[in-house]
């Protein structure tokens, strides 16, 4: 890989791994948040939900204005508005407020992650997996040790400093990407001197609406009821306020001829919806494990919160280790056979946890642990590869963004699978249930891998 190349990798993955790194580490800062703001964990938690809802949506959107405004423009304006986001969450002077600057991170962190890949894709054209493989290392690296860093910072400085944390990051990534990355090809030409309709009617201004009023009625109706513990009438009530409004956008996008989400390629090419689908599977199982076990292991098995960490960094650090592998095994024989093995260890890794109870092993933990782990590492890189050799090139911004929004909404359904199954107490029997449910996931993306093309070089499209 040349030089520049490179540089271009680490300047695009330092403003990526914000987004994941912000998703992670405010985990740790949950009981700190309760204490400061007197909140129990209902009201809390939605300051995690908060940025998975933001990011589900401004992932498209974001990918949207790339491809109409130019990738280098909003991926500095992502790094100017999490700037200020990190700056000024501090200083919020009560809940509701943090909130509101947390959605404006987690938007200006999406406009980097969709905007990053699709830069990735048009800019590096040879052994586009080994990049990718770079990118999964920032951004899976960022997760992984979220958790960590979050403790470190909050038992030091408290908890603004996972704020602060972000700026010595943006800076950096703004510098070197105004510098490495390319320039836009003029991409706003098509829309100089438009009216205000028209400019509305280009990025698809009403399909945008429908569809951020119709997954936020859903996700707050399923993620209010999870965190109550009860359905009442008003959960339902907003939940098919959700479900009519993506109805409608389903319409509308099947008739306007600039659609935010070009609905009719997705029919057009299958493969690149097949993709979306074992994506949010994948994140079903890899976060059900993410934020299941160490809740597991605490308030069943009563380890501690330091032990705890420690065992969950070594499923990032296996991550780590496999991502770079992948890379140079998908460059040289496609994502199929990565992803077919990501599959089956996520099958071991399920039906292992269906065999843990109190008296088991410190090491069964850890089998199931660096099965996931390595998995997570293959789906890194494959699902993208995937992806990208499933997506045309002219609409890779919007295919980006609808791909890490299945991202959330795996990891969003995997929070809601543990509230139903667990409910406010963990056990062993509610664990291996979990498990149980966890293989069928799993067993069916052995399937779905099996039936997958076989390739082997990235397409170029």
């Amino acid at each position: 890989m040349i030089v520049r190349s490179r540089w271009l990798l680490i300047s695009v993955g330092l403003g990526m791994l914000l987004n994941p790194l912000n998703s992670s580490m405010i985990s740790v800062a949950i009981s700190r948040l309760q204490n400061v703001y007197h909140l129990d964990f209902t009201g809390v938690s939605w300051i995690i939900f908060s940025f998975y809802i933001a990011s589900s949506i401004a992932q498209p959107v974001m990918g949207k204005a790339s491809d109409i405004f130019g990738r280098k423009k909003i991926f500095l304006a992502g790094l100017i508005v999490s700037f200020v986001a990190s700056l000024l969450a501090p200083l919020s002077p009560n809940f509701g407020w943090l909130i509101v600057f947390r959605i404006v991170q987690a938007i200006g962190t999406s406009m980097m992650v969709s905007v990053g890949m699709a830069i990735v894709r048009i800019h590096i054209t040879e052994k586009q997996a080994s990049a990718l493989s770079v990118m999964s290392i920032f951004l899976s690296g960022a997760a992984a040790i979220g958790p960590f860093i979050g403790g470190v910072l909050i038992h030091w400085w408290d908890w603004p400093a996972i704020f602060l944390v972000n700026i010595p990051f943006v800076v950096t990534s703004f510098l070197l990407a105004w510098r490495n990355i390319p320039k836009d090809e003029s991409p706003t030409s098509v829309a100089q001197g438009m009216s205000i309709r028209k400019w509305f009617d280009l990025i698809d201004a009403s399909g945008i609406l429908f569809f951020t009023v119709g997954l936020v009625a859903l996700l707050v109706g399923l993620l209010s009821a999870k965190s109550s513990g009860h359905v009442s009438f008003e959960h339902v009530i907003v939940g098919l306020i959700g479900l009519v409004a993506l109805g409608a956008f389903v319409r509308h996008e099947l008739k306007v001829t600039s659609p935010f989400i070009p609905l009719r390629t997705f029919a057009k090419y299958p493969a690149m919806t097949w993709v979306n689908i074992e994506f949010i599977l994948v994140n079903v199982l890899y976060y059900s494990l993410f934020f299941g076990l160490p809740s597991y292991l605490q308030m069943v098995r009563h380890v501690s919160e330091f032990h705890t960490g420690i065992l969950m960094l070594s499923l990032g650090l296996c991550s780590l280790v496999v991502s770079p592998i992948a890379g140079r095994w998908i460059d040289k024989s496609g994502p199929r056979p990565a992803l077919l093995l990501s599959a089956i260890l996520m099958t071991f890794g399920s039906v292992w946890l269906v065999t843990l109870n109190q008296t088991s092993p410190v090491i069964s933990v850890c089998l199931a642990l660096a099965a996931f782990g390595i998995s997570n590492g293959l789906n890194n890189v494959g699902m993208q590869a995937a992806l990208f050799q499933s997506s045309p090139k002219e609409i890779i911004g919007v295919a980006s963004g609808v791909f890490m929004t299945s991202r959330y909404l795996g990891t969003i359904l995997s929070s809601l699978l543990l509230g139903i199954i667990m409910g406010d107490k963990f056990s062993d029997g509610g664990f291996q249930l979990l498990g149980a449910i966890l293989s069928v996931i799993a067993l069916s993306l052995v399937f779905m891998s099996w039936r997958r093309r076989k390739s082997g070089q990235l397409e170029e499209s």
